[in-house]
């Protein structure tokens, strides 16, 4: 009996340590993921370094006409609107007859000019008579001089009149024609056929602008205010044409809060050579910064979205990939900018990691 029992506990020693030895025998051993020269030939790769930090703000606005290539035209005088020639949007040159207006001023205008005219006549007939006098003793120098301040009264009315028929344009008749001052494309109109209109309206009745280059009138947030800078580059696009970006800076800033939009507003001049941005078109303003820092920039190709985290491959001089977690700062255009995870001089995939990184945790 005694010799049963000693056969089982040896037995159980036995089987004890030939498990434990098999346990650490069998252990697994980690081995590496290792790039084949397939794979090798299919990445790109980028060594991390760190770069200037690049940030973009996006703002909101309105195409304007430049108001410096503006002209707005006022009711000069008043009467009726016989007819009208331009719409809006439509192209003028300078100098073309906007509308007509029949006008009782205008003939009042040309009754005070032959008024003048005969005046003017007349004083140089006194004076001829009155040197003619003096010559033959008849009357004294002062007649003379007397007619020669008659005569000088006399032109300097008429030259007044001349000089506003000159300034607006005026014809004989009671006709006045309104015309361009500038050329380029009529952007107000406030006028219709038969129309009354008034002198003394304060309101311009049509307002011209050359648009070969025009303004982007962008609102700036409170929040954004310390951000902006002169000189910012700026990209513009509309709208109507998505696919065209306009090139500019900030060429002015409005230092005052507008009350109704809560928003400080900023100037980009945006050169039209083909004239296809009009005002009033509605515009995003993406303003391009350089915040003075340094943090580490990688391809935004390199980075790995998945499990709602952020993964990178690195590899190492043995061509031995890692799985590595990072956590990104911001993305500018195709640079992302990472706040850790990462050190500078490590090796990244930055080209087609995804098919690695899904052979490495399959």
């Amino acid at each position: 009996m005694i010799r049963i029992c000693v056969t089982i506990v040896f037995l159980g020693l036995t089987a004890l340590f030939s498990c434990k030895k098999k346990e650490q025998s069998g252990k697994p051993k980690y081995e590496p993921f290792v790039l084949s020269d397939t794979m090798l030939r299919r990445c790109e790769f980028t060594i991390v370094e760190k770069d200037t930090v690049k940030s973009e703000l996006n703002l909101f606005g309105k195409i304007q006409a430049d108001n410096s290539k503006m002209a707005h035209v006022d009711p000069v005088v008043g009467g009726s609107v016989v007819r009208i020639n331009v719409e809006l949007g439509d192209y003028v040159r300078q100098g073309q007859v906007l509308a007509v207006v029949q006008s009782g001023e205008v003939a009042e205008f040309q009754k005070e000019r032959l008024n003048a005219l005969n005046d003017v006549s007349l004083a140089e007939k006194n004076l001829s008579v009155a040197k003619d006098l003096f010559e033959g003793k008849l009357n004294s120098e002062k007649d003379v001089i007397v007619a020669e301040k008659d005569l000088e009264k006399a032109r300097a009315e008429l030259n007044r009149i001349n000089e506003v028929y000159k300034i607006y344009n005026l014809k004989g008749g009671s006709i006045y024609n309104v015309t361009a001052p500038i050329s380029g494309f009529i952007v107000y109109k406030n006028i219709n056929q038969n129309e009354t209109l008034r002198a003394d309206k304060s309101e311009q009745i049509f307002s011209i602008a050359e648009i070969n280059e025009v303004w982007a009138l962008a609102n700036v947030n409170e929040s954004d205010i310390s951000k902006i800078k002169m000189g910012l580059a700026a990209d513009v696009k509309t709208i109507s044409f998505p696919d065209d970006i306009y090139h500019g800076k900030i060429d002015k800033i409005f230092n005052a809060i507008d009350p109704e939009t809560k928003a400080m507003k900023v100037l980009v001049k945006i050169p039209n050579p083909q004239l296809k941005l009009k005002p009033e078109m509605n515009a995003k303003v993406t303003l391009h910064m350089k915040l003075h820092t340094q943090k580490i920039a990688i391809p935004s190709s390199s980075v790995i979205f998945d499990n709602n985290k952020n993964w990178v491959m690195i590899t190492n001089a043995k061509n031995e990939v890692e799985t590595r977690q990072i956590e990104v700062d911001h993305q500018y255009k195709d640079i992302m900018y990472i706040s850790s995870g990462l050190s500078v001089g490590d090796k990244i995939i930055s080209k087609n990691g995804l098919y690695i990184y899904d052979a490495v945790n399959d």
